[in-house]
């Protein structure tokens, strides 16, 4: 299928961060041609009158899992949040409420132009999420929750066996790694350092390093999460993770609020990913990541949205936002310009990832991942002599994305979902939901 996006300003971040008028030449899953006028065969032919053209937005922590509950944990810390509402919750999913809490996740992602996730699921039924990535054409790097510390505050519905958790985990990269043209990838995803026992961790950083496989995991969120880690490890949380030998660019770490100095240095030193979700920071209360400070020092950042229950919604647009702004006043109006933090929604998810050389940018020879943000509305208008980063971090919304593409298929155009059924799914949703709170009494 040979696709032709014409009359586009395409925002390419390409080395030279080039903003071009033209048009965009898709063929199967590939960008094959840009700029100026394309005079060649194609299938199907889309004006844009204008429109951006955008890289398809990264999101590199995502709980999928999570999207049903939204709403059902307002208002609490993160601890409180985990222990009374969210695990339990989780613990009481079966194979449907999976599925549909992660369709809901991905149409509300193509509304929004994300193309690219870094998930985590929750400990059961995680083949049942992995489906719906597959059936709707998102790409993902998605794995199964790990917890196997028998801490009394962890529901039963969601303790496991440290063996059984490795196995299933296993099982899940073996059988799904690589499937769907590559869009789905399988990552080894214990939770955090207070719900993993050190055997389990240990044997994660082996297995992963095994299979030259992802790890991702919550560090340093929230300063009780880091008194629990003193007091059962004796060490600091980064610390702690460098020494079972997780720490690495194959490791992808959301929040990195809490950090002293010598935990800094090793994220840096090691080239760990870091991602920075602000909008779950601020509503729990967690605090503001030293960003700034890490990206002046080298470090390897990305956004995410973090999960429904602790966010809200799953924008992209609002991440770029709140990650602009709430800096400026620690900091000062430059800090965290909208170019810098454009490229940590596209090419710092793309570098997360390792996939750098194909996502994250539009160029030829790169996967066909992209978003058309129209700048029509009254909210981003007049548009002459406007800075485009600067409509896109501060303007535009997730309502202004006209369509998405993954892997050179729409999957979202004009508002309307074309590879998720809605109706069904919402009806599907309400009774899974119903369900899963009688299940659980929450």
């Amino acid at each position: 299928m040979r696709i032709l996006f014409k009359n586009a300003k395409i925002v390419t971040m390409n080395e030279e961060r080039e903003i071009i008028q033209g048009d965009l030449l898709v063929d199967g899953s590939q960008i094959v041609a840009l700029g100026g006028a394309i005079d060649q065969p194609a299938d199907q032919v889309i004006d844009l009158h204008g429109d951006l053209l955008i890289p398809g937005l990264i999101q590199t922590h995502i709980h999928l899992c999570q999207t049903l509950f939204r709403g059902q944990a307002d208002d609490l810390e993160l601890l409180d949040w985990l222990k009374l509402k969210v695990w339990p919750l989780e613990g009481g999913h079966d194979p449907e409420s999976l599925h549909d809490s992660a369709l809901l996740g991905i149409g509300e992602l193509f509304l929004g132009g994300t193309t690219t996730i870094v998930d985590m699921e929750t400990v059961h039924h995680t083949e049942h999420a992995f489906e719906a990535i597959l059936l709707s054409g998102l790409r993902a790097l998605s794995g199964k929750v790990m917890m196997d510390d028998c801490n009394k505050d962890i529901p039963s519905s969601l303790r496991e066996n440290t063996d059984a958790s490795i196995q299933e985990s296993v099982d899940l990269y073996e059988k799904y790694h690589g499937k769907g043209n590559g869009r789905l990838e399988v990552a080894f995803t214990p939770r955090f350092v207070i719900s993993c026992t050190d055997s389990l961790l240990r044997e994660v950083s082996r297995v992963a390093q095994e299979k030259n496989a992802f790890v991702h995991t919550h560090a340093s969120e929230n300063r009780g999460e880091i008194e629990i880690v003193e007091s059962t490890r004796g060490m600091r949380n980064i610390i702690y993770l460098d020494k079972v030998g997780l720490t690495g660019p194959k490791l992808i770490l959301a929040h990195c609020i809490w950090l002293d100095e010598a935990e800094k240095d090793i994220l840096i030193q090691t080239k760990t990913r870091i991602s920075h979700c602000p909008s779950s920071n601020l509503k729990l209360a967690s605090g503001i990541a030293p960003i700034p400070e890490m990206m002046r020092r080298g470090a390897e950042v990305s956004l995410g949205a973090d999960g429904a229950p602790c966010n809200n919604n799953l924008d992209a647009f609002r991440e770029m936002r709140h990650a602009a702004l709430m800096q400026k006043p620690l900091h000062g109006p430059t800090v965290m310009p909208a170019q810098s933090v454009f490229e940590l929604a596209t090419l710092g998810g793309a570098r997360a990832i390792g996939h750098e050389h194909d996502l994250g940018s539009l160029e030829v020879g790169k996967k066909a991942d992209l978003a058309v943000i129209s700048l029509q509305g009254l909210h981003t208008w007049p548009n002459e002599h406007v800075d485009v980063y600067s409509q896109l971090v501060y303007q535009a919304t997730a309502s202004d994305v006209r369509l998405t593409m993954v892997d050179g298929q729409i999957v979202m155009k004009d508002r309307q979902l074309l590879t998720i059924d809605v109706p069904r799914l919402k009806v599907s949703a309400t009774k899974s939901l119903n369900r899963v709170m009688a299940r659980t009494g929450v």
